[in-house]
């Protein structure tokens, strides 16, 4: 099955691949966030962890960088997404924890559409039940759609999802008060 129960296991395994990070980026400037279904409580999801690096001062961008490559990450690009860049791990270095827990990493400014959907969408599905049910309901679905093929059910999410996932942003950022840009 392509989505699995929720586990608390995904937080540990958010926190595992955090430590390592931290340990690799020591003296650097930036935050980390779990984002994406695996970080919120209740939700099945893929099994994946879905890790964003912040930072809000373009020079730390390089060391990000630099300091991801010396613990086994290659750069990717924005793979079509601005201001989102994409890190994989590229075998070159191993780290039992990093080659063992799937995860995506991705490094984002502080002002970043993507951060903002991504912290938005986690925090409106943390506190919503009927979001997070909806949302969970519609993954499943999918899934299925999809005869459990991973390929096939990331080309139906993101046709499918995208409006849902826009609508409760949009809700997010009226809780919060926030202006839409």
């Amino acid at each position: 099955m392509l989505i699995k129960k929720y586990t608390s296991n995904w937080i540990k395994d958010f926190n595992d691949i955090r430590g390592v990070i931290d340990n690799g980026l020591h003296g650097f400037v930036y935050s980390i966030e779990h984002v994406g279904s695996t970080a919120v409580p209740n939700l099945d999801s893929k099994p994946i962890i879905d890790i964003d690096i912040i930072y809000a001062d373009e020079a730390d961008w390089h060391k990000i960088k630099a300091g991801l490559a010396a613990i086994g990450y290659d750069h990717h690009g924005n793979q079509g997404i601005e201001e989102r860049d994409v890190f994989k791990r590229n075998g070159k270095c191993t780290n039992e924890t990093l080659d063992t827990i799937k995860h995506h990493l991705y490094v984002c400014p502080v002002g970043s559409k993507a951060l903002e959907r991504h912290i938005l969408s986690r925090d409106f599905l943390r506190k919503n039940d009927w979001a997070r049910s909806a949302y969970q309901q519609m993954k499943y679905e999918l899934a299925e759609k999809a005869n459990q093929d991973r390929k096939r059910y990331a080309e139906l999410k993101e046709l499918n999802v995208n409006e849902f996932i826009d609508s409760i942003i949009e809700k997010e950022r009226t809780t919060m008060g926030l202006r839409n840009n």
